[in-house]
């Protein structure tokens, strides 16, 4: 401002000086006259240093990464009541803004207030909101300013356009800035810097709408999402673009959506484990032999927490006056096209496991348990009835609030150890009669074992052996043959003898035989001979003749015998 000022003094004086021959305040003229050179050469500088001041403050430059904005000060009308922009050459926050370069407005300094300020940067995944500080006020019922289509897009960023042909509105702006860079007035428009809506895979987005679009033509009664049950909804079923929510969710992707006006609720479309686990006490009876057999039971006891993970604690079931906590799991899904109903009946999937399925469960299972012909211990032996049973009730309760119970497992219950003690003894006593069988078996394995390599070590005299065996069958049907030969000899000579003593009578015979039989034992056995010099003389047959020399040896004794005998 004090350059402004001395720049118009400088100027006057000068023009004053140069061009009117009026002296300098305070200067004489060489000859006293007053318009000397030395006044002209003063004024001349003056007028020049006037000039100069008057150019240097006459123009801005903006960098490339600004945007200029106005304030101006001076030789302005007021702005209306209202109004925050000018947009006639008021005084105050101009409308128009300086792009990048150098720009020559006379005394832009003076009058004008400068302000550089950032270009707007909308980084990738984000969008930008706008919040318009001028404008026509929102119509009543209005919370924000109507959209502006795509066309338009260009022009609604124009400040100028913005307040005047567009008739834009005050307050946030439905229409977002995508990423990218921007040169807008940050006079009129705040920004502020939002993630966009991220669907990511196995998920859809349910969109809850609080605006309409302009001419959409939108129902008055509230719908059910196609295909899905006759649920009761808190929020109303729409067309997309009306207010409710809509009855197409979005796929996967990025959206650029000004979340003040369309409220996203992300719904996972991939099977859901909801696990009701922990949360009480497990007591348990273990048995253990003593020395002498005898089977000693000790009871203890264990906190289980529910884990971190988990839908909520195990469902506790009163069946034969026990309470019996009962461990489950609950494979949930939601189809895409049931997905709005999710959201209008309850909000979304963690409000439909909290308040649907979680008290139906518990219901449901402690009416089955609570039967008069259930055991305890059917939720052991009989499980998977019972999560039948489970899952054709529970899958009704899902229905109505959009989701699908694809299956209901129950897991181990906590049995109270009374109710264990008599299976568990018998189970004992079942193991050690099989670990008994199954020694005996080991037992038997070994002894056939040792068995068969004794019988290895004993190959060569069983070989041995079964060799003799052999030759004794052999020698048995060799005697066998030779007995036969020797009966059909002696049978031979039977018939022989019969028909020799046919011809010499029965005597000679027997005499003759008796002979042969000496004959050969006197060879067999020659030492048993003694034949003395003894004459014999006579007129019998040549056997008394044999006989007397016989006779007088030890061995015609022994025959004497012998005839005797016979």
């Amino acid at each position: 401002m004090v350059i402004a000022i001395l720049s118009i003094i400088f100027l006057v004086i000068g023009v004053g000086t140069v061009f009117f021959n009026k002296a300098v305040p305070g200067l004489k003229g060489v000859n006293g006259g007053s318009g000397n050179i030395t006044g002209k050469l003063v004024g001349g500088a003056l007028l020049l240093f006037g000039i100069v001041g008057f150019f240097s403050r006459s123009f801005l430059i903006v960098d490339s990464d600004e945007i200029g904005h106005l304030k101006k000060i001076y030789l302005g009308g007021d702005l209306g009541v209202g109004k925050i922009i000018a947009t006639d050459g008021e005084k105050g926050p101009q409308a128009e803004i300086l792009g990048p370069g150098f720009h020559f407005m006379f005394l832009v300094n003076v009058l004008y207030d400068a302000d550089m300020k950032d270009v707007v940067v909308v980084p990738d995944g984000s969008y930008a909101e706008l919040i318009a500080s001028d404008g026509a006020p929102l119509r009543p019922g209005q919370f924000i300013a109507d959209e502006w289509q795509e066309e338009q897009f260009e022009n609604m960023m124009d400040a100028t356009y913005f307040l005047t042909e567009g008739k834009g509105q005050k307050g946030p702006q439905l229409t977002v800035l995508p990423p990218g860079k921007y040169r807008i007035n940050r006079y009129l428009f705040d920004v502020k810097i939002h993630k966009a809506l991220d669907v990511p895979a196995g998920h859809v987005a349910v969109i809850r709408s609080n605006v309409a679009t302009r001419g959409q033509d939108c129902p008055d009664v509230i719908k059910t999402a196609a295909g899905s049950p006759n649920a009761k909804v808190a929020t109303p079923i729409v067309p997309k673009n009306c207010i409710g929510v809509w009855d197409e969710p979005l796929p996967p992707g990025k959206y650029y959506l000004n979340q003040k006006a369309y409220v996203p609720t992300i719904i996972p479309t991939r099977i859901q484990t909801w696990a009701y686990k922990g949360g009480y006490t497990e007591r348990s009876v273990k048995l253990a032999l003593n020395d002498d057999g005898s089977i000693l039971q000790k009871f203890t006891e264990k906190e289980i927490p529910v884990p971190e993970t988990a839908a909520d604690k195990a469902i506790n079931v009163r069946v034969e006056g026990w309470v019996v906590p009962v461990d489950a799991r609950i494979l949930v899904s939601v189809e895409p096209k049931f997905a709005p109903t999710v959201v209008a009946t309850v909000g979304d999937l963690k409000a439909v496991e909290d308040k649907i399925i979680t008290p139906a469960i518990r219901d449901i299972m402690r009416t089955i348990g609570g039967h008069p012909d259930r055991k305890a211990l059917d939720f052991i032996e009989k499980r998977d009835e019972l999560a039948k049973l489970v899952e054709d009730s529970i899958v009704k309760e899902g229905s109505k609030a959009g989701v699908t119970i694809q299956e209901v497992r129950l897991g181990e219950p906590s049995i109270p150890p009374e109710l264990m003690v008599a299976r568990l003894r018998e189970q004992l006593a079942n193991q050690l009669k099989k670990t008994y069988l199954e020694e005996q078996k080991t037992q038997n394995e070994r002894i056939k074992v040792e068995r068969e390599r004794a019988s290895a070590n004993q190959q060569s005299v069983l070989v041995a052996a079964e060799i003799a065996k052999q030759a004794a069958e052999f020698r048995k049907e060799q005697l066998k043959l030779e007995g036969e030969g020797e009966k059909l000899r002696l049978m031979e000579i039977a018939q022989g003898q019969q028909a020799q003593s046919k011809v010499l009578g029965q005597d000679r015979v027997l005499q003759l035989q008796m002979l042969k039989e000496i004959l050969q034992v006197a060879k067999d056995n020659p030492e048993i001979i003694k034949v003395p010099m003894v004459q014999v003389s006579g007129s019998g047959s040549s056997l008394e003749g044999a006989a007397a020399v016989l006779g007088a040896s030890n061995f015609g004794q022994m025959m004497k015998n012998s005839s005797k005998e016979k």
